[in-house]
């Protein structure tokens, strides 16, 4: 049973598609933490609705860098985590935490990396890209996370076709609800240890019962 950070800055209805999954029965985990920037989100709304513990690790209340980056580590060792999630997560993380966390750290990317990621693209601005490119296809995208926003080893992918008719808010419909399904899919294979690593390259694997 892995224990499970989630970092979230928003809705989190990543966060929410997990945890439903974990409460099903889906995924060997827990989630024992959230952390966010955000103490007016709905996020941590629902993890006081769901008794899950959360701590706010922001700017404001650590006007320290040094000190908020070493807390937001310390934070995740003390809570035991194997496995951290950002789910809308919007702070880029400290390299002390990717360190200790490395091939540890999933982020949900709302596009097909390694297009339409990097620095400045988030949220609806990547399904603005997206369409302005012309392009006929777009999706999710699960990749361990470095030091680099968006640049870490791509772990799986899901795609959905773009048609003529569509906007940038109906490929952004299209794409989260992909992203609720591969989430919790890498989630779930994470915690089973399904992913193996060659040469840099995650690869998800079956499971085998036998």
């Amino acid at each position: 049973m892995k224990n499970i950070a989630v970092f979230v800055s928003g809705g989190g209805s990543n966060f929410k598609a997990i945890h439903q999954q974990i409460s099903l029965g889906e995924i060997p985990g827990q989630i024992v933490l959230v952390i966010s920037n955000n103490p007016k989100c709905s996020a941590i709304e629902y993890a006081i609705e769901n008794s899950i513990s959360h701590v706010i690790i922001n700017e404001t209340r650590y006007p320290n860098p040094h000190t908020r980056n070493e807390l937001l580590t310390a934070t995740c060792v003390k809570a035991e985590i194997d496995l951290i999630c950002l789910a809308g997560y919007m702070k880029m993380l400290p390299p002390a935490i990717v360190k200790e966390y490395e091939n540890k750290i999933l982020n949900i990317h709302p596009g097909l990396l390694p297009e339409f990621g990097g620095k400045g693209f988030f949220g609806m601005r990547v399904h603005e890209a997206v369409i302005e490119s012309g392009k006929r296809e777009s999706g999710a995208t699960v990749h361990f996370v470095d030091e680099i926003y968006d640049h870490g080893p791509i772990i799986a992918q899901k795609k959905v076709e773009i048609l003529e008719s569509d906007t940038a808010e109906s490929v952004a419909a299209k794409v989260l609800k992909l992203e609720h399904e591969l989430f919790p899919e890498v989630v779930k294979a994470f915690c089973e240890d399904r992913i193996m690593i060659e040469n840099n390259k995650p690869k998800l694997v079956e499971y085998n019962e036998n």
